[in-house]
């Protein structure tokens, strides 16, 4: 019992540790990450308001800290897409006829809350660049993961069309992302 507690706190740790030993290497296309994990609706409004956040916030970052212009105009349109998605997203909710009260506030989970920390003490330059880039593509793969599940498995047809809609946008991020992995 102690080893499998113990093996599962291990994994955990490492997974969440991603982002700081990330590579360098050129990020896994997004059709690699078929399978996809059914996620209620609350979990999937939760990571949306989460995501889409720390992507707003991390390239906010990325305009004062980096030197690099492609990822200045890559933090750019992260900035434009995500404020665009999260309009979207509170549109979608205010046209149901049981609309929720409000959206929930736009709180990091612990894990974006971390890896924002992590980019803010990172000093500018190549390795800003770095770690930005390698969180952005980690985050766009996940984010693809959450949306593609919620698209097949979601039980709210609003929110279903919304998945839908956007998925577009972030795998055109994750495509971004790759290329920007060749030129830091």
């Amino acid at each position: 019992m102690k080893y499998a507690i113990v093996t599962a706190a291990l994994t955990a740790a490492v997974l969440a540790s991603g982002p700081v030993f990330a590579q360098t290497a050129a990020p896994a296309a997004p059709a690699d990450a078929t399978a996809t994990m059914p996620v209620d609706t609350d979990t999937f409004l939760r990571m949306v308001l989460s995501s889409n956040d720390w992507e707003i916030q991390s390239s906010e970052l990325a305009k004062t800290k980096s030197s690099n212009t492609s990822v200045v105009q890559f933090a750019d349109m992260i900035i434009e897409d995500h404020t665009a998605a999260a309009a979207k997203l509170k549109e979608t909710l205010e046209k149901k006829e049981e609309a929720p009260e409000g959206l929930p506030p736009a709180a990091l989970t612990p894990k974006h809350q971390s890896m924002l920390q992590q980019l803010g003490a990172v000093t500018s330059g190549a390795d800003f660049d770095k770690l930005y880039i390698d969180m952005q593509a980690q985050a766009h793969q996940e984010a693809i993961t959450l949306f593609r599940g919620y698209a097949s498995s979601g039980n709210d047809q609003a929110l279903v069309g919304f998945a839908k809609e956007t998925l577009p946008t972030l795998e055109k991020h994750f495509a971004e992302v790759g290329k920007l992995t060749g030129s830091k």
